[in-house]
């Protein structure tokens, strides 16, 4: 299929599981990325998420608002009364089983949820770059997170589509998220190369094989130049949940028992620890069966202070500070082989020291499934490592020692680069854009 040459900027569209971002092409390749306001001044990143609160107006009927981006994480921390924060919702698209939610007496469908993020971060960049935005190009991984086939791939595609059209956008070209990375990558080289691409997100670890540089662009690039995709769909999210797992959830109560009879049975059942693992997740816990199991559980534990410390957390709804600390020592980590995962907000107050050593045998399985990937791009393609000219390396767990290591081994730590981890893949989709608005026939 042919793509259409729109009249009107080159706009490229990063829609993360965790974090978008918004580029566009200001001048001759010229990538300019969005910023969004938030409390402590702007950023580039506008989380994925959703806020949706119910507020009363005149005459005392209620009304539901949603925020979208940095200020839904700001309205929800400061509410007293918490809404309801939405998010990972990328990870959900490939799922026929899941339509949708109902929020406050109202069924929304996923699309629909999606649509009021990607509207608000339309909305922002078209203030910042003063022209309307209608058409982009959008960022996809090779495998969406829980899709087993392709048709779920394709069916992801398809909702995501969908959700940008309830969005206000008029057409949009889908882009492997690895090869805009390796887009943004291309536009710093002088001379022609054989790169491996990895882009880590929150939710999927993505790898291509390709040729790039401006030996590339001037003869135009074909099929031939992509000699290999290949993707997992487990990254950042799934080394958060290793952290609350092995070194959280036991602060907790994870591995105390209370009496029971003559017995000593499991102080709290092990899925209310399953739900700590994602943030979000932990506002279903605020019901009245989870704080009767939690005060049953704290007359008969053994360690009723760890109990006590997991209803405060359920009771004050902390999950959002409790994954921003996750995510703090885990940076930590990849700087120093030792850290202290420290969290204190409301009547928390947890310091536990932890070793690079310890936070990489948690993960090692996620390493195994990631290395063997790797390696099957590789032996599909027919590309020896010796041949690879290039690793680029982007997003937040590509800081991790431990996943930098899978690529050192086979490539050399001389051909590793890493840049711009974060919005690597808008500016890609930037520079994709522009490439085919001017190769395509003008509609």
């Amino acid at each position: 299929m042919r793509e259409t040459r729109y009249q009107g900027p080159a706009i490229g569209i990063d829609f993360g599981t965790t974090n978008s971002s918004l580029a566009v092409i200001t001048g001759e390749s010229k990538v300019e990325l969005a910023s969004f306001p938030t409390s402590g001044g702007s950023t580039l990143s506008f989380r994925s998420v959703l806020y949706l609160e119910q507020v009363k107006k005149a005459g005392g009927a209620k009304q539901t608002l949603s925020k979208t981006g940095p200020t839904a994480v700001e309205h929800y921390l400061e509410a007293e009364e918490k809404g309801r924060l939405i998010q990972s919702l990328k990870s959900y698209l490939p799922s026929p089983t899941l339509t949708g939610t109902e929020v406050f007496g109202r069924r929304y469908t996923l699309e629909e949820l999606v649509s009021r993020i990607l509207s608000d971060l339309r909305g922002h960049a078209e203030l910042q770059f003063g022209m309307p935005i209608r058409h982009a190009t959008v960022g996809r991984p090779v495998r969406f997170v829980g899709a087993e086939t392709e048709d779920d791939d394709a069916y992801a595609v398809s909702r995501l589509r969908d959700a940008f059209t309830m969005a206000g956008f008029e057409s949009v070209d889908f882009e492997m998220e690895p090869i805009a990375a390796a887009y943004s990558y291309e536009s710093t080289l002088d001379h022609d190369e054989l790169i491996l691409i990895g882009d880590f997100g929150g939710g999927t670890s993505d790898f291509s094989l390709l040729n790039v540089g401006p030996g590339v662009r001037r003869r135009g690039r074909t099929s031939k130049d992509l000699l290999g995709n290949s993707g997992v769909g487990l990254a950042g999210d799934a080394f958060d949940a290793r952290i609350v797992r092995k070194l959280v959830s036991p602060a907790l109560g994870s591995d105390s028992y209370a009496r029971s009879l003559n017995k000593t049975l499991p102080a709290v059942p092990a899925w209310i620890y399953a739900n700590l693992e994602r943030w979000h997740y932990l506002s279903f816990l605020r019901t009245r069966n989870v704080s009767e199991i939690l005060k049953s559980a704290r007359l008969r534990a053994l360690e009723p202070e760890k109990i006590e410390a997991l209803t405060a957390l359920i009771e004050e709804d902390l999950g959002y500070q409790l994954h921003q600390a996750v995510q703090q020592v885990k940076f930590e980590l990849s700087r120093s082989t030792s850290a202290e995962f420290r969290f204190r907000d409301g009547s928390m107050d947890l310091r536990i020291p932890v070793t690079r050593s310890e936070f990489e045998e948690w993960i090692a399985e996620d390493r195994s499934v990631i290395e063997r990937c790797v390696d099957s791009l590789l032996e599909s393609s027919g590309v020896g490592s010796h041949e690879v000219d290039r690793v680029f390396l982007t997003g937040g767990s590509s800081f991790v020692p431990a996943v930098r290591r899978i690529f050192a081994s086979r490539f050399g730590e001389d051909r590793i680069q890493t840049g711009n981890e974060f919005t690597s893949v808008a500016r890609g989709l930037a520079l994709r854009a522009e490439e085919a608005m001017m190769t395509a026939p003008i509609q």
